[in-house]
């Protein structure tokens, strides 16, 4: 189990790393992120059989992020027509 959640983590942060083509993919790959730090807050959780109160507030923190990237990725589609990222950094 816990394999799998620093194989998820590292994966995604590879692809956050080398995909940087599209703001979409970006917001993809920080969602797998926050993904498997929800595993993880839940996996230690269930371990040391503490509350989940933690992992409701990681919850609600971590929507209200992809609500933020949403809102983000709409405003520049609206404001530059297209989500790359070149578009978004003019020299």
């Amino acid at each position: 189990m816990n394999l799998f959640i620093s194989c998820l983590f590292f994966f995604s942060l590879f692809s956050m790393i080398y995909v940087r083509k599209h703001i979409l993919l970006c917001l993809m790959s920080l969602e797998f992120i926050v993904l498997s730090i929800l595993f993880l807050v839940m996996f230690f959780s269930m371990m040391y059989l503490s509350s989940f109160y933690i992992y409701v507030f990681f919850m609600a923190f971590f929507v209200c992020e992809g609500v933020l990237g949403l809102s983000v990725l709409v405003l520049m589609i609206r404001f530059h027509g297209n989500d790359y990222l070149n578009s978004f950094f003019m020299w």
